[in-house]
């Protein structure tokens, strides 16, 4: 059986003497998405700045393709395999799209995500590439910041609530690319409080309640089970076998 590219065991971190993370495991299989579901204040951000070293860990232990990660720098877990697609997006706004794409473009990793590749997959910013940042829709800077994260070859991609700030359209069209990204082999942990984007591009759904896994299965089994999103999300409405009922965000 192969190892999981992203392997997070007994994980827990929080800030001074608050502890938000109380031994998280967690595994993404090659090839596959991990949302990790839960209301404001749950932990999610926190797992992933606990990934990438931006929040120290207590105990607990992060391996990305075999390889431990949990003492290192931030930069060094970067250039293992772990990328970022920040909540907020964190684009450079006074940069064009074509500009923000090359910064990011890694000195010394190769691989297959290129400037080229990114504006075949995301035509979008081909056409605005142009434009400074901050003259593209919030849809579209969250296109560039996926876009920037993806010339980084990431081993597994982290995205911090996509979601975060756009209309349902603009969800959809985001929720969209997932899936086409994962149709072509993505690996990633989506963090989501938007029910219907996380049962559209994901594989496998977490359930994070006060630091804590509390539940995990396939978005099939998610959607065959509601009560999962009213008991552990506190959800009004639930994605549905079809994935496609109304499904507010997560704690609205």
């Amino acid at each position: 059986m192969t190892a999981p590219l992203l392997q997070v065991d007994g994980l827990r971190s929080g800030y001074g003497d608050a502890q938000v993370l109380h031994g998280v495991d967690l595994e993404v299989p090659e090839g596959q998405v991990v949302a990790v579901l839960g209301r404001n204040g749950m932990g999610k951000t926190t797992l992933m700045h606990t990934m990438l070293g931006l929040v120290p860990r207590t105990a607990g232990r992060v391996s990305v393709d075999g390889v431990d990660v949990s003492s290192l720098p931030t930069h060094a877990i970067a250039r293992n395999g772990l990328r970022i697609v920040p909540q907020g997006r964190r684009v450079f706004t006074s940069l064009s799209v074509e500009e923000n794409l090359r910064v990011a473009v890694p000195r010394r990793t190769q691989g297959p995500w290129t400037v080229e590749r990114v504006y075949d997959t995301l035509p979008s910013l081909y056409a605005r590439r142009a434009n400074r940042a901050d003259r593209l829709s919030g849809g579209e800077q969250e296109m560039l910041a996926i876009g920037r994260a993806l010339l980084g070859n990431p081993k597994v991609l982290l995205l911090d609530e996509p979601s975060d700030g756009l209309a349902p359209r603009v969800v959809e069209t985001v929720g969209e690319i997932l899936a086409g990204l994962r149709a072509e082999g993505l690996s990633a942990v989506l963090v989501e409080q938007n029910l219907r984007l996380a049962v559209t591009a994901s594989d496998v759904i977490c359930c994070l309640v006060r630091g804590q896994i509390v539940w995990r299965g396939s978005t099939d089994e998610f959607r065959r089970s509601p009560e999962v999103a009213v008991q552990h999300l506190g959800a009004v409405a639930h994605a549905t076998a079809e994935g496609t009922a109304a499904a507010p965000p997560v704690g609205h």
